[in-house]
C-alpha cells in the first residue's frame, strides 16, 4: 500500500507505511475500529517524526483452546511431579491431531498453561511467545509489542524452526509449570516457574539461541543462573550447560543452545557457614531455648497458680508475650526432629505454627511498646474494650497472615548447606520474597517503634531516679542495669542481631543473638517478678528496688498490688 502525504499544502513525497513504520508501529484497538488489519494510521507534524499506528494486532490470540485434566500431573499437595511434566511435554505431538485446521491452540492442564503452534514449511521465522501472571500466553509478532504487553517471553529462533522442519518436526509447544517438584538440593526457582519447550525433534548446538526473558525482576540481592534439565529422572537435575545468563537492569535473559526444561535458579551470595559454626549455633540455641522455656514457664506458673494479686493490663500483656515466646521456643526445639520424619503434612504444620508463634511474639513486642507509650501519656483509660482489642491484634492478625501463606503453600522443607557438603533440614519458608517482606519487613517496623519507646522510657527512668536521689540508700547501679536489660528483652530489640546482620558480620551476629536469646527468659522472669507482687511479697523485699518501683509507676496502668 502506498499513498502521498501533504505538508503545508504542498505535495512532498510518496509514502509506503511498511517502510517508514516497520515493526516499531504500535497497535490501538480504539483507533482501528472499523478498519482492516492492513491499514496504518500516520500522524504527521512539521515539528516531529512520523507516529505510526498499525491496525494489525501483533498479539495473536490462539485459534482454539484445549483443556486437559490435571490430576495426573499434580500431587495431593499441589506440587507438579517433574517426571509427569516431562511426559506431558513428550505427548504434545498427539494434541496436534485435535487442532484440525487451527494453527495455534491454548493448552490448559490445571495450573499448567501454555500454547501449541503448528510449523509451516513455507514460512520459517522466529516465533515469540509472550506471557505474564495475569495474561494467557500468546504469539507476538514483534519485540516492541512483546515488551509492552508481557513481562515474560520465549523466542524460538528461525534456526531452530528450520532444524525442526528438516527433522520432520510439525509443531512448537511452550508450557509453564508452576510449583514443580524441587531437585535434591532444594534449589530456589525464580517465581517458582519452570518453562518447558518442545518442537517435535531433537534440537541442539544452535548458534541462534532459544531466548527466555524475564523482565521487571527483583532479585533482592540474590545471584541468578539460567539452568536446564533434560527431562530425565523423577526430579530435576539442573545444569547451566548450554545456557548463558544475561542480566540488564531488571531483566534476565537465558540464551540456550538446545530445547528442554528451563528455569532461573536463585542463590544467596556465598556465605562461609562452616559445619562447626552450624553445630555451635545449634547447641547454643537449644540450650538457650531450654533455659528461656524454663523461666517463662516458671513465670506463667507463678501467675496462674500461686499469684494472689489481680493482674493489671501491663501484666496481662506481659503474660501473653510469655505464652507466644514459649510456643516459639517449643516449636523451634521440635522443628528439626519433625523435619527428619519426612512427613510433608507434619512439616507444613510445624512450620506454620512456628511462624505464627514468631509473628505473635513480634506483635506482642509491639503491643508492649504501644502500651508503654500510652501509659506515659495516661491514655489507656480512655480506650473502650482496650484489652479485647489488644488480644485481637496480638493473636488474630498473625493467624490471618499464616492462613494466607498456607493457602499459597509457602511452608515446606528447607535445607541449610554447610561447607562439608552436608545439610541441616528444618520446616520453614523457602520463598525469599515472603521472608523479606513478611518477616524482616514486619520486624523492621516493630524494631523502629520499640527502639523509640525504649529510648523514651530509659530517659524517663533516669529522670525519675535523679528526682528520688537521697530518698533511698539501697539503690545500686547494678539494679538499674537489670531493669534496663529487662526492658531491652521486653521490647524484643535483641532480635535485630538475627534479622539485620549483613556481610562479614552475619556469623558474629548469629552468635550474639543466640547467646542473648539464652538469657531472654531469665531477664523477663526477673522483670516480671520485680514488677508484680507474688504470694504477698513485701514491696521492700530484696528483689525490689527504687528503679523497678519507679518503672512500675510509669508502666502499670493501675496499682498492681491491690488485692
Amino acid at each position: 500500500m502506498c499513498f502521498y502525504y501533504y505538508l503545508k499544502g504542498y505535495l512532498t513525497t510518496p509514502v509506503k507505511p511498511e517502510t517508514i513504520c516497520g515493526k516499531k508501529s504500535t497497535y490501538d484497538a480504539a483507533a482501528c475500529r472499523n478498519k482492516t488489519r492492513d491499514e496504518f494510521i500516520l500522524e504527521i507534524t512539521a515539528e516531529g517524526p512520523i507516529s505510526c499506528l498499525t491496525c494489525n494486532n501483533p498479539v495473536k490470540k490462539p485459534d482454539m483452546n484445549i483443556s486437559l485434566p490435571s490430576g495426573q500431573l499434580e500431587s495431593s499437595n499441589g506440587v507438579i511431579s517433574a517426571d509427569l511434566a516431562s511426559e506431558a511435554m513428550k505427548n504434545l505431538s498427539s494434541l496436534t491431531e485435535l487442532m484440525g485446521n487451527a494453527s495455534t491452540a491454548a493448552i490448559s492442564m490445571g495450573k499448567v498453561k501454555g500454547l501449541l503452534s503448528k510449523l509451516h514449511k513455507d514460512d520459517p521465522k522466529d516465533i515469540n511467545f509472550g506471557f505474564s501472571p495475569d495474561k494467557d500466553m500468546s504469539i507476538v509478532e514483534n519485540k516492541y509489542a512483546l515488551k509492552k504487553y508481557f513481562n515474560r517471553s520465549v523466542r524460538v529462533s528461525k534456526e531452530a524452526y528450520d532444524m525442526a522442519l528438516n527433522k520432520s518436526g510439525t509443531f512448537v509447544g511452550v508450557l509453564v509449570f508452576p510449583s514443580m517438584s524441587q531437585d535434591e538440593k532444594k534449589s530456589i526457582v525464580l517465581n517458582g516457574e519452570v518453562v518447558g519447550i518442545e518442537i517435535g525433534a531433537h534440537i541442539a548446538n544452535l548458534t541462534d539461541t532459544i531466548d527466555i526473558e524475564y523482565r521487571n525482576v527483583d532479585k533482592v540481592g540474590f545471584n541468578v543462573f539460567c539452568n536446564s534439565w533434560n527431562g530425565k529422572g523423577k526430579r530435576p537435575n539442573w545444569t547451566t550447560d548450554g545456557c548463558q545468563t544475561l542480566e540488564s537492569n531488571n531483566s534476565i535473559t537465558c540464551q540456550c543452545t538446545h530445547l528442554s526444561f528451563f528455569a532461573i535458579l536463585m542463590s544467596p551470595p556465598p556465605k562461609n557457614i562452616s559445619a562447626s559454626d552450624v553445630a555451635s549455633l545449634t547447641y547454643i540455641s537449644y540450650i538457650g531455648c531450654g533455659l528461656s522455656m524454663f523461666f517463662l514457664g516458671t513465670a506463667l506458673f507463678m501467675q496462674f497458680v500461686i499469684s494472689k494479686t489481680k493482674s493489671s493490663q501491663a501484666t496481662k500483656i506481659l503474660v501473653n508475650l510469655f505464652l507466644a515466646m514459649l510456643f516459639l521456643n517449643l516449636t523451634f526445639l521440635t522443628n528439626e526432629t519433625i523435619a527428619a520424619m519426612g512427613s510433608y503434612v507434619a512439616c507444613v504444620i510445624i512450620a506454620a505454627v512456628m511462624h505464627y508463634s514468631m509473628l505473635s511474639t513480634f506483635t506482642w513486642f509491639l503491643i508492649e511498646a504501644v502500651h508503654l507509650f500510652l501509659q506515659l501519656k495516661k491514655r489507656t483509660a480512655n480506650i473502650k474494650h482496650y484489652m479485647l482489642k489488644v488480644y485481637v491484634v496480638g493473636w488474630v492478625l498473625p493467624a490471618l497472615v499464616v492462613i494466607v501463606l498456607l493457602g499459597l503453600q509457602k511452608y515446606t522443607l528447607m535445607s541449610i548447606q554447610t561447607d562439608d557438603g552436608k545439610s541441616v533440614n528444618m520446616c520453614w519458608i523457602t520463598d525469599i520474597y515472603i521472608h523479606y517482606g513478611v518477616n524482616i519487613g514486619y520486624y523492621a517496623l516493630v524494631f523502629v517503634w520499640t527502639l523509640t519507646n525504649f529510648i523514651i522510657v530509659v530517659r524517663q527512668i533516669l529522670i525519675l531516679r535523679k528526682t528520688n536521689v537521697g530518698k533511698c540508700q539501697n539503690d545500686p547501679a547494678s539494679k538499674n542495669t537489670l531493669t534496663i536489660l529487662g526492658l531491652l528483652f521486653l521490647l524484643g530489640l535483641t532480635w535485630g542481631f538475627a534479622f539485620f546482620s549483613y556481610g562479614p558480620m552475619v556469623i558474629p551476629s548469629y552468635y550474639i543473638f543466640s547467646i542473648l536469646n539464652s538469657f531472654q527468659g531469665f531477664f523477663l522472669f526477673l522483670y516480671y517478678y520485680n514488677t508484680n507482687k507474688i504470694v504477698g511479697d513485701d514491696r521492700n523485699s530484696v528483689f525490689t528496688n527504687q528503679s523497678t518501683s519507679t518503672f512500675s509507676n510509669i508502666y502499670d496502668d493501675s496499682p498492681v498490688h491491690k488485692k
